[in-house]
């Protein structure tokens, strides 16, 4: 599995990774991961473990949306990953979310 450099990071100190991708902005040593379990720093460079690894591909109504006021009738395309950067109690998404 080859790993893809992630996005919205900066380089911190004694290779340190301070991801920016959510509210947590883990500062995530060297061979660890952030709160997600989803992202890796490697060297002082943080890495995405799921790019490209989608676990839920699915075609919703878009009334099952937030954005149901927009075209109401219409579908929206629905992806999903491993990982997750909260631990809700009783998650319907628990199966695929924490299983990293």
């Amino acid at each position: 599995m080859a790993l893809t450099e992630a996005k919205f990071y900066k380089q911190l100190p004694n290779n340190i990774a301070q991801c920016q991708l959510c509210n947590h902005f883990c500062a995530i040593k060297d061979g660890q991961v952030g709160v997600c379990r989803a992202r890796k720093n490697q060297g002082g460079k943080l890495y995405s473990l799921v790019y490209g690894y989608p676990v839920a591909l699915n075609i919703d109504p878009i009334e099952k949306k937030p954005l149901f006021h927009f075209q109401p009738g219409s579908y929206s395309y629905s992806l999903g990953t491993l990982g997750c950067n909260f631990a809700c109690a009783n998650c319907q998404n628990w199966d695929t979310c924490q299983i990293i």
